[in-house]
């Protein structure tokens, strides 16, 4: 059966090889987007590191990385919460100028995707939903999505308690292509995870050390030298777990939020608060940091549990090229 996922999914996207790099903020700039595209995966743009990261005109951003791309198809990721009016007319004019500029395949997060799917799907586009359990995956469902993106306990960044194999167990029923997001470090894994029945997999950590990558050398090596042990999770960047590497700042940051902000995340209308002030939070952080580096790599570091097995620094194409041929070798 996975075999028929890998193809409704490489049907959908129009992809040559299941695989993801998924949207990072800040790491997503147009060269690797475009990078792992161009190589028969597909790019996801994340808005706000094109426009607020990395300086782009939104339009002329996704102009630029789909000659990058050479034509080959990219995604793009609408966080959808209702966090405030200015910013839910900000992701649907995104949205639109995406779809103007022939984005067919979205990743939605943090919210209702409906109005994401009825604009997708009146032009013959495809939506996939990021889900860390049943319970969402039923409501991704409900509103209509095509496929789930599975973010299990080996992601980076924000990430979900449940294992790979768990967590498709729990969505599987459901009658969707999988995405399985998280511990995909190497070709090896990625067979791995293909093998469990995923449809696709989608990778963050391992992106982010390529030559693409506009972030610091500093943050990649980082990575290349972690290990799984060096892998923590933090409430204090964004109020909800984020996996991150465990550098000297982190470890005076702290993990865990105090009781009113756990409170505040609870509430059905607080916790929209409650991820505006923690996202304004991260932004002004980002801006500090780089006018002290000039790097944009900050004083944390996001990252899965991959990083045990990423050993070198490479070109985003070569990586797609030894995952597609691992993949091939293992159906």
């Amino acid at each position: 059966m996975n075999h028929e996922w890998q193809a409704r999914f490489l049907e959908q996207t129009g992809a040559t090889v299941p695989l993801i790099c998924g949207p990072m903020f800040p790491c997503s700039n147009p060269e690797l987007v475009a990078a792992v595209s161009a190589a028969g995966g597909i790019g996801v743009v994340q808005p706000i590191s094109l426009t607020y990261v990395h300086g782009h005109d939104y339009r002329e951003g996704l102009r630029l990385i789909n000659r990058l791309a050479g034509g080959r198809p990219i995604g793009f990721n609408a966080l959808v919460e209702k966090s405030s009016k200015v910013y839910e007319q900000r992701m649907i004019r995104w949205v639109d100028i995406a779809l103007e500029e022939g984005v067919r395949f979205f990743i939605t997060s943090l919210g209702n995707p409906r109005w994401v799917v009825d604009k997708a799907h009146a032009v013959g586009g495809v939506v996939y939903h990021d889900v860390i359990n049943r319970r969402w995956g039923e409501k991704g469902r409900d509103a209509g999505v095509d496929g789930l993106v599975a973010v299990n306990n080996r992601a980076g960044g924000h990430l979900g308690p449940l294992d790979p194999r768990a967590l498709l167990d729990e969505l599987a029923p459901l009658g969707l292509p999988v995405i399985g997001a998280g511990g995909v470090g190497n070709a090896a894994e990625f067979a791995q995870m293909l093998g469990h029945g995923y449809a696709a997999a989608q990778c963050g950590t391992r992106f982010i050390a390529t030559t693409e990558c506009k972030t610091s050398e500093s943050y990649k090596r980082a990575i290349v030298t972690a290990t799984e042990r060096d892998i923590v999770t933090t409430e204090r960047l964004t109020g909800v777990p984020v996996a991150v590497i465990n550098t000297p700042y982190i470890q005076r940051l702290g993990t865990t939020i105090n009781g009113f902000w756990r409170w505040m995340f609870r509430g059905r209308k607080t916790k929209h608060w409650a991820r505006t002030y923690f996202g304004l939070l991260g932004l002004r952080r980002l801006k500090r940091d780089q006018q002290r580096e000039g790097s944009g790599s900050g004083e944390y570091w996001q990252a899965g549990r991959s990083v045990h097995t990423i050993d070198a620094i490479e070109p985003a194409g070569d990586i797609v090229r030894a995952f597609a041929s691992a993949w091939r070798s293992s159906m």
